[in-house]
């Protein structure tokens, strides 16, 4: 069939595409022609007129010939006398005219006119046209431009009508030259029906599902992993105390754990140490002695070896800040610890000193908490946390006060983000050696739910520099640990 040239119309015939894999019928029937150096585009008019062209150049150049204002949906002139079941839509034409050719009419078939870019205004146009139909199927471009206009077009349609087509080749015709025709007519009947990303359905969730284990990593502390099923990528664990209760030792304990017994690496960011500091604590958990306090009964060959040995794992990685807290930068840090070196355990000591870098530190919490808990879902990491309390009526947590949700400061976002929320309790003046401990206290679990209220009781062992699970006992090393942040 000859075109004749009229109103602008480009003449041409029709034939074969051998470098595109395209019959003369499939490329006759869809309207797709061969002009002089130029592909053209049919569009048509209600009459089977030829009313607007898109022509493709050599070097994929495209241009519009005709009356524009007449292009819809390309390739639908052959929906004629077709039932309104499926109709799959492409990006392109030749990938419309690719899916007529191997669809054989099983179903009905067309490309948006101007491409992703004008991909969603076109649909808007033509909706009560697709509405028609029982499905409309998106087969975009498998490129980040094509996936996001395939879900901004099923957006417009009515719920459940729209699905997108997956391929694992770039688009239709990348599939029919592959020699993988019938993957793409699976690809077809096999779409989804589109919702939104936030919701999801049973079948994409259930081996994630299968994969939840009770306990992946374990607490230094048997009975608090125990209480909580230890800890999972994924979460906050959130700890505070009052000044010099011992939480930084309390970290520290579970650094040793993850270093020494389940061989993991760490990130740490202590914003109010230096890097050799936080080693030394490190190292003293390790070689129990308090390599930080000097002259304390430890030898220089123990802690040189103890901190060679560390040095040799390369299982710790710190955080310099130079007196820089943003967010920003050690979000950062933690992205690049993840991807290159595998870490997934990470300590931050203390929120509050990131949120202080901030004009109105209440909102700055809220805005770290929120990135933080963004951060931990989208790569598989987990963050342990330190945040300092507000101070409380009655008994100050210096003097043993129970530390509640409420004190923390910052203490919506934190308990809205947070996975687990931890307390340590402990009168910090009392000179009794049998009452010289710190009671834990689980404030919210958020996995179960059924920790929520525990407590357990802590002790400190001076001649290991170490925390130990239950109460002081009378004759034996446990009393008052040399550090200022116990």
């Amino acid at each position: 069939m000859e075109l004749k040239e009229h109103a602008g119309i480009i003449s041409g015939s029709y034939g074969e595409i051998l470098p595109r894999g395209l019959t003369h019928a499939a490329c006759k029937a869809m309207g797709y022609a061969l002009g002089d150096s130029v592909q053209l585009a049919n569009h048509y008019n209600s009459d089977g007129e030829v009313v607007a062209q898109k022509v493709r150049g050599r070097n994929k150049e495209f241009r519009v010939v005709g009356d524009p204002t007449q292009m819809g949906i390309y390739g639908s002139h052959t929906w004629k006398g077709q039932k309104r079941d499926r109709v799959v839509l492409t990006e392109g034409e030749i990938d419309s005219v690719t899916m007529f050719q191997i669809a054989a009419g099983q179903f009905s078939v067309g490309s948006v006119p101007l491409g992703a870019a004008g991909a969603k205004k076109s649909i808007t146009k033509l909706l009560p046209l697709l509405e028609e139909f029982k499905e409309v199927l998106f087969c975009f471009d498998m490129d980040a431009p094509g996936r996001e206009a395939a879900e901004a077009c099923a957006k417009l349609l009515s719920p459940g009508k729209a699905k997108i087509v997956e391929l694992p080749l770039k688009d239709a015709n990348e599939m029919l030259l592959a020699g993988r025709a019938g993957e793409l007519l699976k690809a077809v009947f096999n779409a989804k029906p589109y919702s939104p990303a936030s919701l999801v359905s049973v079948g994409s969730v259930k081996e994630k599902a299968k994969e939840i284990k009770k306990v992946t990593l374990p607490w230094w502390d048997d009975r608090l992993t125990q209480e909580t099923y230890g800890r999972r990528p994924g979460e906050i664990y959130m700890l505070g105390a009052g000044s010099g209760v011992g939480k930084t030792d309390w970290l520290a304990q579970q650094m040793k754990h993850d270093i020494d017994v389940l061989k993991e690496k760490i990130g740490v960011f202590s914003l109010e140490q230096q890097p050799e500091e936080t080693l030394l604590r490190i190292a003293g958990k390790i070689g129990g002695a308090s390599y930080h306090v000097p002259d304390d009964g430890w030898t220089v060959a123990d802690r040189d070896a103890v901190l060679d040995r560390l040095d040799e794992q390369d299982a710790i990685t710190f955080y310099d800040h130079f007196g820089s807290c943003e967010w920003s930068l050690i979000e950062e840090a933690i992205r690049f610890s993840f991807h290159a070196t595998g870490t997934r355990i990470f300590y931050v000591d203390h929120l509050t000193a990131i949120a202080s870098a901030e004009e109105d530190e209440r909102k700055g919490l809220e805005q770290v908490m929120a990135k933080m808990g963004a951060l931990v879902k989208e790569i598989p990491i987990l963050i342990h946390c330190v945040s300092h309390l507000a101070t409380p009526e009655g008994k100050p947590h210096e003097e043993g006060g129970r530390v509640q949700a409420k004190h923390f400061k910052g203490s919506r976002a934190i308990a809205f983000w947070s996975h687990f929320i931890f307390g340590l309790e402990r009168n910090t003046q009392e000179e009794d050696p049998a009452k010289k401990f710190t009671t834990f206290r689980v404030l919210k679990d958020r996995f179960t739910g059924r920790s929520t209220g525990k407590t357990l009781p802590l002790a400190y062992n001076s001649a290991k520099s170490s925390l130990e699970a239950g109460f002081p006992e009378a004759g034996s090393p446990f009393g008052t640990p040399a550090n200022n942040d116990f």
